[in-house]
């Protein structure tokens, strides 16, 4: 979508770790990795592991 809003809308109601939104980026080391709820072993990479009890959530949006 090309509609900020809706993206920024979407991203927030779902309950996962990552959202890519019109694409898809390489992993990289600076953001977290891992699981919600009972999927997975917690968070992984960047300072977001010492903190794998909280919901850590990143969007990436590609422009349309």
């Amino acid at each position: 979508t090309a509609d900020d809003t809706l993206a920024a809308e979407m991203a927030a109601r779902l309950e996962c770790g990552g959202v890519f939104i019109n694409g898809y980026s390489a992993s990289d080391a600076r953001v977290a990795f891992g699981g919600v709820k009972k999927s997975g072993f917690g968070r992984e990479l960047s300072h977001f592991g010492l903190h794998e009890f909280c919901n850590v959530q990143t969007v990436w949006k590609n422009r349309v």
